[in-house]
This record gives structure tokens, sequence and C-alpha cells, in this order.
């Protein structure tokens, strides 16, 4: 007899979970989310940062789709910086150094708080599934010490808990991040079930004591004067009142590197004993060591964990070396001498499923009403899981009410970039977003994510009304401003003298402010005194205005790309087509296509194996079909 009943069941706490349980409860969906430590709600067991290159696109997305991530981020911000300023702004990423623990607590009591939400300390061992009529439905989950809850709909998130095994050196031991119990025997479930594995591995670096670094001998790094905030639901006054931490820059030497090799037979990395991929992006030190022998150091970013720990975080010195050779390793370096360790460096292995497995929607293609989230869909990350798990309970509650699902196109963001490169292409390793990854960066940017996603976050019910006058007006008032600078001219008389002192060559007859602006050494600001009737405008909408009238070339260039692939992506394939009895499709094409089952054209042209002639094939049957 089931415990109890629910829509929705949501298997770990961490940040793929916490987005698809919010999702799903915030639509009225009786939900249930299950941890195996309620002290390990959206925990951060790795460097507690959110953002970065990339990944500060997918948390502004988050948020404008109405995640939570990005408002929890912008709360415990303890520093805040934006990545490649000097580079173009479709790079440029936004990243803060967090609270670890204030962020996890907000985050646990947004939770506690939530109507329709129920918060459970257990752990899953086996899905609850029926067959009938040929096909496989989830109907809920065993769990310990609970025993059986139903429910209509799964999500399954369960970060790097699943089957996981820490390894320190020649100690190896069953536990999940930070010394936690693992979760140990939902694998063979779902193995049971027919679903794929894979097992990668991840790791983190030794946390140590503040009051033994001499930070005299590092590099001070501070935060940026002014913050621009992850959420729009953030008081930017306030967020920009608070006190930032500094953090520090340190470098690996050639005695660090002769103990890193000297040691590397007992790196269970080296040894055989660690099986599992890691992150290519993302490497071990004694990794970094061996695969850039010619590296005489490597960049160690030493910062902060929180207002109310001396812990210390080492980024970039992660390790799976022995802690005796941590210890080594670690008193190399300028100002370690004396450090003392509070938390030894480990490699963590775990399982995860093949996403190749998953619909766009993230839902399981032979098991209806699961879903995947998170490293458990082979991705590496806390951005990279929040946005899978945001996007697999909006489908998750969309499939249970009778609504169309949301599938956001490559086009439209980083979360669609990185959920189809996942389900079209898979992964061999951990799969981190990278800005490189988009074929469209100069429409996925930061400033306009809201513009970008807004329709679909009101689609997915998780957009007020207030919300979205406020953004439909923040847009217009973009346009409006873009508008009046391509339609206003100045003299040279009244613009010369700016030009000038800019190094930029004067004009000799009037000149539209718009065709001005999109000179490089030319800001914004800097038109103002040429420019008296010009609106007070937010900081928010004259970054806009600036970067689409400086870039606007470019960017009408990549809108008439995406809109050949929209008329792509709207060809729509049957979930049900044989592609074995479709004459003219090479084998491997057929083969890959038969396995992958695309949702539409546009898919089918990115698996790998499939040629533009196999696509020019398909195309001809469709229309014969029509």
């Amino acid at each position: 007899m089931a415990l109890h009943d629910f829509d929705v069941i949501v298997v770990g706490a961490g940040h793929a979970g916490v987005e698809a349980a919010l999702a799903c409860a915030r639509r009225g969906l009786d939900t249930a989310v299950f941890t195996i430590s309620l002290d390990a709600v959206a925990n951060m067991p790795c460097n507690p940062s959110v953002g970065g290159t990339g990944k500060g696109h997918l948390v502004f997305e988050l948020d404008a789709l109405g995640g939570e991530m990005g408002y929890c981020a912008d709360c415990s911000t303890i520093q805040s910086r934006t990545l490649n300023t000097g580079k173009g702004t479709a790079v440029q990423s936004k990243r803060v150094q967090a609270d670890r623990i204030a962020y996890s607590k907000r985050m646990k009591q947004v939770l506690e708080n939530t109507p329709h939400l129920s918060l459970i300390q257990g752990e899953v061992c086996s899905l609850l599934t029926e067959t009938a009529a040929g096909k496989k439905r989830v109907r809920g989950v065993i769990a310990a010490p609970g025993g059986e809850y139903r429910a209509r709909a799964v999500i399954l998130s369960s970060g790097t808990y699943l089957g996981g095994t820490t390894h320190v050196g020649e100690v190896r031991r069953s536990a999940g991040p930070d010394g936690i119990l693992p979760a140990g025997e939902l694998s063979a479930s779902l193995m049971e079930n027919g679903i794929r594995l894979a097992r990668f591995k991840t790791g983190t670096p030794p946390r140590v004591h503040r009051a033994s670094i001499d930070f005299s001998k590092l590099e001070r790094q501070d935060g940026e004067e002014h913050i621009t905030p992850f959420s729009y639901r953030t008081d930017s006054a306030r967020l920009n009142g608070i006190r930032q931490l500094p953090c520090y820059i340190v470098y690996t030497s050639g005695r660090t590197h002769q103990i890193i090799r000297d040691n590397l037979h007992r790196s269970p990395l080296y040894s055989g004993q660690i099986h599992g991929t890691g992150p290519r992006y993302c490497p071990s030190i004694e990794d970094k060591v061996v695969r850039f022998a010619d590296k005489e150091r490597h960049q160690l970013f030493v910062e902060p964990m929180g207002l109310d720990t001396e812990e210390i975080y080492l980024q970039g010195f992660s390790s799976s070396l022995p802690a005796d050779v941590q210890y080594e390793m670690l008193r190399s370096l300028s100002g370690f001498e004396e450090a003392q360790i509070m938390r030894y460096a480990y490699a963590i292995e775990y399982d995860c499923a093949d996403p190749t497995q998953l619909y766009p929607t993230l839902a399981f293609k032979d098991v209806e009403g699961l879903y995947g989230a998170g490293q458990f869909n082979g991705s590496s990350g806390y951005e990279e899981a929040a946005v899978q798990g945001l996007i697999a309970g909006i489908n998750a509650a969309a499939m249970l009410e009778g609504r169309p699902p949301v599938i956001l196109p490559r086009y439209s963001s980083y979360i669609g970039t990185l959920i189809d490169d996942l389900v079209t292409k898979g992964t061999n390793e951990p799969y981190r977003i990278m800005t490189s990854r988009s074929e469209y960066r100069l429409m996925l940017r930061q400033d306009n994510a809201d513009r970008r996603l807004l329709e679909y976050g009101r689609a997915a019910g998780l957009i007020d009304d207030a919300r979205y006058e406020d953004v439909l007006e923040k847009c217009r008032r973009e346009d409006r401003e873009i508008d009046r600078l391509e339609h206003t001219n100045v003299s040279p008389s009244a613009v010369n003298g700016i030009l000038t002192s800019l190094g930029s060559s004067e004009i000799t007859t009037g000149a539209k402010l718009a065709d001005l602006l999109r000179r490089p050494q030319i800001t914004y600001g800097d038109l103002s005194p040429a420019d008296p009737d010009r609106p007070d405008l937010p900081e928010d909408v004259v970054r806009t205005v600036e970067t689409e009238i400086k870039y606007a070339g470019y960017i009408t260039r990549q809108q008439a790309q995406a809109k050949k692939q929209k008329k792509m992506e709207e060809k729509a394939l049957p979930m049900d087509l044989d592609y074995t009895k479709i004459k003219g499709l090479r084998l491997e094409a057929m083969q890959k296509l038969q396995a992958a089952k695309p949702a539409s054209l546009g898919q089918a042209s990115r698996i790998s194996g499939v040629s533009p002639a196999d696509i020019s094939v398909l195309v001809i049957y469709l229309s014969l079909k029509e």
C-alpha cells in the first residue's frame, strides 16, 4: 500500500532537484522531493560559486523562465565579478562567489515554505513501473525508510550520489559528496527498467584554514564596484550595499609539479582504481601536470566559502592524491608554507544516464512519465543542473496538465543549446556549457535573456502578470531608444569635440547618433553632451541598446541563420516513424535515426552520421506524406 500519493516525485534535492520541484509545486501539483540528507539541500560540494563563462548566461536565462537559482545567488553573494570584460559583450559572463551555507539554508527554506511541496529525507531505492499495451510507465518509487510512494511523474536528479564512490589515494569509500551516504540501490532498478547508465568522475580541491595562509604573498582580486543582479527580483541597491570579500591568486611551481610527478603511482587516476571519465575542462591538478607538461606553472584561485567560516577553497587544485601528498604539494605554494587542511581533496565516481535516451523535454523515450535532469544526464556544474531541473519540472507539469511541452530551440538560449547537445549528440564526459558551443552567441547575451525567454516562461506558468508587463515595457523602451538613435542627426560642431577627444575621426556633415555609436571607441555615455533630448533610462536598458546598435550587422546575420533553423525545427518527425523503411537513407543514417528518434528535421540534422543528403531524403519523404 502506498504511503502517500503525489503528482510528481523528484529524486534528489541538489540544484536540479530544487528547480524541478519548485516548477511543479508552483503549478499547484502535489510534489515530493527526496534527499538523502536534509542538510544537503542545494549543497555546493565543489566551489561555492554561481555563474562564470557561459554559466552566467544560464543563470540569467533560468531567472527569465521563473527559476530560483539567480535570486538565491544574489541573496548570498560575497563577491561579484564580470568575466571577459576585455572581450565582446556576447562572451561577458557574471560570476559570484556565494556564501555556501547561506545559499543552502535559504534554498531549503524556500522548499519548506512552498505550498504543495513536501521535502522528505530518505533514499529512493527503486522505481515503480507498469507495462500496458507494450508501453512502460512510471508509477512511483520505493524509498527507505518510508516504503512505497505513488506518483504520476518522477524526475531523476541524483547528482553525484548515484553509486557514489570517493577516492583519496588508496582510500576508497562508498560515499556521496562531502562524505554523505550515497544512493546505493537505485542504479540496479534503473538498469532493470532498460535505462543505460555510464560512469563519470569529478573531484574537489582541499579546503584550507584561512589563518594558516599568508595572504601577503598572494595576488589580491577584489569584486567589481557595481553589481548587476542575476535576478529580476533582486533589489539592486541592497545588492550593491553588501560587503564583498576579496579573492586571491597563487601559482603552482616546478617543485609542486615534481611532487605530483613523484607520486603519480599513488593517484587512483593513474593506478587504474578510477574507471569513470572525468571533465575535460576542469581536470585535477595531477591531470594538468601530465597533460600540460610544458607549463611551468598553473594559476589557482583562493576563494572564501562564506562570511561565517574560516574555510578557503583552492580552485584549480582538485586532486585524488593521498592525504600526505596533498599536504606536501599544498605547502609548496607561496603563502601556503604552513597551510592546514580542513577537508581533504577527493575524486568521486558516480552513475549517470546516457542522455540520448531522452526527448528534448528531458522525458525518457521508453518510460512514460520519467524525466532526467542535471548530472544524472551527464552534465557538469550547478548551473547546467539547475536549468535542466527547471525544464524537466516545467515539462512534467505540462504533461500532467495536458499542456504543450516547453522545448527551447538552440537559437533561443544556451539552455536550448545544452539540452540539444545532450539529447542529440550525447556525451562521453561530463558536459559543460561554454559560449563557443552556440552558433548564435551575439543573440544569446546575458542582457537580453528576459526578452528571449519571456514567452516561454509565461507559457510554463511561472511568470506572473506584473513581471510580464514589466519586461514588455523594458523591451518597448529599448526599441524606442534604438529607433530614436537611428533617426537622430547631430551636426559636426555638436560632436567633433567629443570624437577627437576619444581618438575618433571628425565628421564633415551631419551624422546619425547610431552610426557614431557603432564606432568602437564611442560609448552611449560619450554621446550624452551632443544628445540633449535623450531620455533617462535604466542601466540595463542602456546596455542592451548599445549592444544592439554596435553589433547590428552581425546580429541580423545570426537572426537570418536562426530563421532558417526555425523552419527545420518546425518540421516535426513522427515519434513512431520507422526509418528502416525509408528508401534512400544510408545505412549509418538509418541506424542512427532509428535509435535517436529525433523530434524534428533540425534535430535529425545534428545527429552525428546523418548527412545533408540524408536530410534531403527525409524532406522528400515528408513532402510525399503531406
